[in-house]
């Protein structure tokens, strides 16, 4: 069965009343599958108040205390990863094993949250006179809120719950109403695992009247988006208006370089993997693919004969390795690259089209002979779409993977340690990949640059943005 839906407020499960609601859908089918409640004005106001309320003693807690919650909520994600996954699996369509992972990683985040959050450390500064005493204190910021979305709903969401309440903070969250199950079974986790009531609230409802209301709320301090770009920038230009604090995680289009003396088997292996990883619906999806002419034909080859043999189906289905795209509306958006890719003399070397009536399965789509000024080429396609094109020179990839005003995520294949670190060094992105996939860790930051956003989430920098640094200085 589907999770029952509700909003988290002050401690309290609340549904029904006469409150708005939405219908959720199965990308699979497009049935209807759960009713979520929409918060009311009167909602808002109640959460942003007991997340005040919550912070005058949650701040005060011993980082003792808040780790064992965390290590709480950590073992309890882990004994109900399976049943989390099947629900997103429901609402937003990625394969079960994708979905049941998600609910996995989880738990190392939260479980990474509580031990670093032990480890927020201030500083001693040798003073210059011998009767002076000079520290630097940690203290977190305040009440925080989230916007978090729909292609990852469980990783995301405890990104920024982990942060939040590890630094001290409280926090209200609006995660994504299209995929919502795996935001309401991590208030059950964390409520269950005897977090006070006010630290987390969960809301819901119409996203920009829901993020424009939190934000202007003069009891919020801090903000933190993941999603778009356009959406990412008003949300800055509003929370920097208040002067709030902000952490953006935004979109990318990100490059990928495989230089003549790579692995070419492997390269194209482990890319098709993760390039129709959640049907593409990934912000740090491979979506651009600069292939080295040497190589070009090899690595195609390659890469079609793996896509070709991908099995696409319903999430719940044995041996389903892409499902279906999480909403209808993504549906013309690929249609459209494919569009703009026959208009501009590209070649659609497989699918290009729709796979059913029933239900959001686009099929995965490769296109190749493309200039770099097409929409493939410059705009995100946030879907089951791979471009690829060659490239002959150093100088001359570094100037086009960089082109873009997107900086999140590169990948790099090759067996030169002189190219790896040359390239490392020469492109614009938060984070770089070479020979792997190593991001997203708990224990390692994850965030753009440029036009794809600011401020880190995982690792020790992930404290940084809930923070505020205090000065004191003592004349004995």
């Amino acid at each position: 069965m589907y999770d029952d839906l509700c909003l988290y407020i002050d401690g309290e499960f609340i549904k029904g009343g006469g409150r708005r609601e939405q219908d959720v859908l199965n990308p699979a089918d497009g049935s209807v599958i759960g009713k979520l409640p929409h918060a009311s004005r009167d909602d808002l106001d109640r959460a942003l108040t007991a997340a005040q309320r919550a912070f005058e003693s949650w701040r005060k807690t011993s980082p003792l205390e808040r780790s064992k919650i965390l290590r709480r909520a950590g073992e309890l994600l882990r004994e109900r990863a399976a049943a989390i996954g099947r629900n997103i699996v429901l609402d937003q369509g990625k394969p079960l094993a994708e979905a049941t992972a998600e609910a996995m990683s989880c738990a190392e985040h939260a479980e990474w949250h509580a031990e670093e959050g032990r480890r927020i450390y201030g500083r001693v500064i040798p003073p210059r006179q011998p009767n002076v005493r000079q520290l630097v204190l940690r203290e977190p910021i305040g009440v925080c809120v989230a916007f978090t979305p729909w292609n990852f709903p469980a990783s995301q969401a405890i990104r920024k719950i982990g942060a939040a309440l590890g630094s001290g903070c409280t926090l209200v969250l609006k995660g994504p109403e299209d995929s919502p199950s795996a935001v309401v079974a991590l208030a059950r986790v964390f409520h269950d695992a005897g977090l006070p009531a006010g630290c987390l609230n969960i809301v819901w409802g119409v996203p920009h009247e829901v993020s424009d209301y939190l934000i202007r709320s003069p009891i919020v301090r801090k903000v933190s988006f993941t999603g778009s770009v356009p959406v990412g920038k008003q949300l800055a230009a509003l929370a920097a208006q208040h002067m709030k604090r902000s952490t953006m995680e935004l979109g990318g289009h990100s490059p990928v370089i495989v230089f003549d003396d790579a692995e070419v088997e492997r390269a194209a292996d482990l890319l098709q993997a993760f390039k129709f990883r959640n049907a593409g619906q990934v912000c740090v999806s491979p979506t651009r693919f600069y292939l080295h002419e040497k190589i070009y034909d090899r690595f195609m080859a390659r890469f079609l004969d793996k896509t070709r043999a991908m099995k696409v189906g319903s999430g719940l289905e044995e041996g389903t390795r892409m499902g279906p795209l999480a909403n209808t509306r993504r549906l013309p958006a690929m249609q459209s690259f494919v569009e703009d890719a026959n208009a501009r003399g590209g070649r659609i070397e497989l699918g290009g089209e729709r796979l059913s009536d029933k239900g959001n399965f686009f099929a995965p789509t490769i296109v190749t002979e493309l200039p770099d000024d097409s929409l493939l080429m410059t705009a995100e396609p946030f879907g089951p779409i791979a471009p690829f094109v060659r490239f002959k020179e150093f100088d001359e990839v570094v100037r086009r993977a960089n082109s873009l005003p997107f900086g999140l995520a590169s990948y790099v294949f090759t067996t030169s340690t002189k190219n790896a670190t040359a390239i490392s060094n020469a492109l614009e992105a938060g984070m770089v990949n070479i020979n792997h996939f190593g991001m997203a860790l708990a224990e390692t930051p994850f965030g753009g640059i440029k036009d794809s956003g600011w401020g880190s989430e995982g690792g020790v920098e992930t404290f940084d943005g809930y923070l505020n640094t205090k000065f004191v200085t003592q004349l004995d």
